[in-house]
């Protein structure tokens, strides 16, 4: 079932998208709670003149998300995580940790932008997330997950000193 949203939905698109859903989400959902809108022939062209009378704001939003893409790539985020055996991590990483860590690295990107394949990280290593904050502006961030225990030194077998034996 194809219907158009009113309102940014996470993890389904953003407002004026004209997305594809099953027919039961849609009308238990997302068309009570005012969501979304049938993709009529009537609201398809509601939605296209819609669009072209917000032309101007529609150029001023890309260009916003334009600039923060250019900041994104300028920026390098690696996020520490508790890492047991092997590369496993204790926990996971979503969206909302690679939102703060952007945040500190001082890009502001809402959480609701970020899609992570399979919604959580699980391993450490290079890890490639998809910030769309437009409809025609999107971005893949490669990001780094590292563990944040401190790497410690080999340590030297210690040498054993002799006791001076007592003969009686």
């Amino acid at each position: 079932m194809n219907i158009i949203l009113k309102k940014d939905v996470e993890n389904l698109g953003l407002e004026f998208d004209t997305v594809s859903v099953k027919p039961g989400y849609a009308r238990n959902f997302l068309i009570p709670q005012g969501f979304a809108l049938l993709a009529t022939p009537k609201n398809i062209a509601a939605l296209e003149a819609t669009l072209e009378a917000r032309k101007e704001e529609e150029a001023k939003l890309i260009a916003t998300a334009t600039a923060v893409v250019e900041q994104l790539k300028k920026t390098s985020v690696t996020i520490p995580a508790k890492v047991g055996s092997g590369d496993k991590l204790f926990g996971s990483i979503n969206n909302a940790d690679l939102s703060a860590a952007l945040e500190k690295a001082g890009v502001s990107v809402e959480k609701k932008y970020i899609k992570i394949p399979g919604n959580t990280i699980k391993r450490t290593g290079k890890v490639t997330a998809n910030i769309r904050l437009h409809r025609n502006v999107e971005y893949n961030f490669e990001f780094d997950i590292v563990s944040d225990a401190p790497v410690e030194a080999p340590k030297a077998p210690a040498k054993k000193e002799e006791a001076p034996s007592e003969e009686a």
